[in-house]
């Protein structure tokens, strides 16, 4: 019985990714996949367009404690390397109601835009929140990093990739952010 139950939950694992369509894994070394979006005033974002300025660091990310945490990070990466050519692309699985405020308190100065049925997240072939992809100028997929960590210890790493990429003396982000406390941390106080 036991077996039939397993046989029939797998089969129905396997229904679901042929009707859903799984997207192929992105890979370092890899092109960057073709990717569009309109941004919060309904202007087009087109990756490819973007790749052919500079590098881009794609964020698909939403608003949650850890997200929130790891913002400022990702943010002194873009601010760190913006004018020496690198773009950064902040996609949060957010509604438009409420996120306009959320972009006013953080004070969002990268482009961002809103994918509240993260398709974006199939475009780039991930489920995992976050996920950034680091391209560099001419498509190809140089860095991805998955998941989140609040001391900015990813976006250190990728801070440190896209200096190069950029020709920069690398930033101390570590310095340059000043820490919040995590909610474990808060609480204790």
């Amino acid at each position: 019985m036991m077996n039939l139950l397993m046989t029939c939950a797998f089969i129905s694992v396997l229904s679901l990714n042929a009707v859903a369509g799984p997207e192929a894994a992105l890979e370092v070394g890899g092109a960057a996949p073709e990717f569009k979006i309109k941004d919060a005033t309904g202007k087009e974002i087109d990756l490819a367009t973007l790749t052919t300025k500079g590098p881009v660091l794609v964020r698909l990310t939403c608003g949650c404690l850890g997200c929130d945490l790891e913002l400022p990070y990702f943010q002194a990466v873009h601010e760190a390397y913006k004018d020496q050519g690198l773009t950064s692309l902040a996609v949060f699985a957010e509604a438009d109601e409420k996120f306009a405020a959320y972009a006013k308190s953080k004070k969002l100065k990268m482009l961002y835009a809103l994918d509240l049925k993260r398709q974006s997240w199939k475009v780039f072939g991930t489920t995992t929140m976050p996920s950034n992809f680091l391209i560099k100028k001419g498509g190809e997929i140089v860095a991805i990093s998955k998941g989140c960590n609040p001391e900015g210890l990813k976006a250190i790493a990728l801070g440190s990739q896209a200096a190069k990429l950029v020709s920069a003396k690398e930033v101390d982000l570590a310095k340059v952010v000043k820490p919040r406390p995590t909610a474990a941390k808060a609480e204790s106080k």
